[in-house]
């Protein structure tokens, strides 16, 4: 009985340990995600306003540098850019992004060379485990979180393009929402979308005064806008990463107190048996005595 005493304990004292690790994440990954809302919230607008322009122009205009990277071509070799963590503990968040992955070369890519830059290590750990032909190139890019450093993958994927190694890029990325929502999302990066027609609206010409020249600013502009938008898709995927995390957290902490709470019966049950097993020893001793 004294052994079963000691087994709970310990496993109680264990389970709080783990509590006060998971509490203490749960505020880490809060104050993160405060820093990763503020950014993403502050770059969304931009980046969605910058897109449209790109797409509106490249529906209106016909220029010969520019439009190389909205040419549409035969696809047969495909880059998909897959933006994970570095770390787990995030609930599905990480399976999800991966799931997203395999799901897009299922329904869309089947058949076809497809290679993944694979941004953060859980993502970069599972394909290669995997057999996927996938690249390290870009995983440490959390690291170090930089426009910089995006950029850099931006540039990459878009020389690969106009050098005709891929036909298609595209992101898959989770798109914060709040700390309890993700939506894990695939979206063109090349080549750049036209505009959509809205329906049952006629074809317009959007009517641009371009100083200097239609080519030089449109040259100068798509790359820009190219690297912009793939450092939004990294900041909701950051913000959603840590959103995911302090949800998984706070919800570890709520089955900690469960689980405490049944220890603790069990532990009193032990002892109160105990008790009662001591006692009815010293009744049974002083009744043989007394006999």
């Amino acid at each position: 009985m004294a052994g079963q005493l000691k087994e709970v304990r310990n496993r109680i004292k264990s389970v709080q340990s783990t509590q006060q690790i998971t509490k203490a994440m749960k505020m880490v990954s809060a104050a993160k995600l405060r820093r990763a809302q503020d950014a993403i919230q502050q770059m969304r607008p931009y980046a969605r306003k910058l897109q449209e322009l790109l797409s509106n122009i490249v529906s209106n205009t016909e220029v010969e540098g520019g439009n190389a990277l909205a040419q549409e071509r035969p696809v047969e070799r495909v880059l998909l850019i897959s933006i994970t963590s570095d770390r787990g503990l995030a609930g599905a968040y990480n399976a999800n992004v991966i799931k997203a992955t395999k799901a897009l070369i299922k329904d869309k890519y089947a058949g076809k060379q497809v290679t993944i830059w694979s941004m953060g290590k859980k993502g970069y750990e599972h394909f290669a485990k995997n057999g996927f032909n996938v690249s390290d190139r870009f995983k440490d890019v959390f690291l170090n979180l930089s426009f910089e450093g995006v950029q850099a993958a931006a540039q990459a994927a878009v020389e690969a393009f106009q050098n005709r190694e891929f036909d298609a890029v595209e992101i898959i990325y989770s798109e914060f929402k709040n700390a309890a929502t993700q939506r894990f999302v695939s979206e063109p990066f090349l080549p750049i979308p036209k505009a959509a027609k809205k329906e049952g609206s006629s074809a317009t010409r959007a009517d641009f005064i371009f100083d200097p020249n239609k080519e030089e600013l449109v040259a100068e502009l798509m790359p820009k806008i190219l690297n912009t938008q793939l450092f939004k898709a990294v900041l909701d995927a950051n913000a959603s990463e840590h959103g995911a995390r302090m949800t998984a957290m706070d919800k570890a902490s709520e089955n900690a107190n469960e689980l405490l709470k049944n220890l603790k019966i069990s532990y009193n049950r032990a002892r109160q048996a105990a008790i009662t097993t001591e006692l009815t020893e010293i009744v049974s001793g002083a009744a043989a005595l007394q006999g």
